[in-house]
């Protein structure tokens, strides 16, 4: 995407169709996170708390990506699946079509920082 180390840079050289999206989940992380640093680790915007990473997310082609501490996904298995999301052990990927909830997205981000201890 880019190597800029900015998440407003990541986002408009993202696929025109996710901008909307991807600047609606950056506001969510970043009302779940207050206290979080915005940053940019392995060409990947993500927001960290005491050096951890506790969310990042990313654009593709067809669809975006939240990534997450595994056991965040595995505490909204059932609500992710419910939305017919599609996870990864790590993430759940999104689009257009099959958006990701805000209530979903703080859940995820909230469940991520209590697993690392933050």
């Amino acid at each position: 995407m880019t190597k800029n180390g900015s998440h407003d840079a990541y986002i408009a050289a993202a696929p025109e169709q996710f901008r909307a999206m991807l600047r609606n989940l950056r506001a969510q992380l970043a009302q779940a996170l207050p206290d979080a640093t915005e940053v940019i680790k392995h060409d990947m915007p993500g927001f960290q708390i005491e050096g951890a990473i506790v969310a990042g997310y990313a654009a593709f082609r067809k669809q975006c990506g939240l990534y997450v501490d595994p056991g965040a996904i595995a505490d909204h298995a059932d609500e992710i699946a419910s939305l017919k999301l599609k996870a990864t052990k790590t993430g759940v990927t999104f689009s257009v079509n099959k958006p990701i909830t805000d209530k979903l997205v703080g859940k995820l981000a909230a469940s991520s920082r209590r697993i690392k201890g933050l």
